[in-house]
């Protein structure tokens, strides 16, 4: 098995919090990984030595400057009452709407959606906002996000 339970998953109420919830139908595709399977993702597409997006070993890319092309910033569109992601971030990510995309908080915490409810939710993901990578399923394109309400987007190898 390599998804827990939503209701076993420490940060469920992300997804129920009483100002942006979630419906039953949407909650079913937020699917938290197994702490196994989070690493072998993270170790395959992320870094096989460092377990912090924060820190990052020297030959990963998360840390090359090659790898960012430019910086924005999220916390005024999460304040905001309208639903949309920051432009830059939009505009970088022309992701089909099924495209699985994996937000990796650490090696060990990662959750799987769609690109879907992941545009349309994306503030439910962002309560943890220390160095989150979104990235996609056979896509080079992602997005870092930072405690000081900053992103970058970018190209992975």
């Amino acid at each position: 098995m390599h998804y827990i339970p939503l209701s076993q998953y420490r940060y469920a109420w992300f997804y129920s919090h009483r100002e942006m919830p979630l419906s039953e139908e949407q909650l079913s595709k937020v699917l938290p990984m197994t702490e196994a399977r989070a690493l072998t993702l993270w170790q395959q597409s992320i870094s096989k030595e460092s377990d912090d997006p924060l820190e990052p070993a020297k030959q990963d890319w998360v840390g090359k400057a090659a790898t960012w092309a430019e910086e924005g910033e999220w916390q005024s569109a999460w304040d905001s009452s309208a639903p949309e992601l920051p432009e830059l971030i939009r505009d970088m990510l022309q992701w089909e709407d099924s495209t699985v995309v994996y937000f990796c908080y650490r090696a060990d915490h990662v959750v799987e959606t769609r690109w879907s409810l992941f545009k349309a939710h994306w503030k439910n993901f962002l309560f943890l906002d220390d160095g989150p990578l979104l990235i996609g399923k056979k896509r080079k394109e992602t997005v870092q996000f930072f405690q000081d309400g900053s992103f970058k987007v970018g190209k992975r190898p």
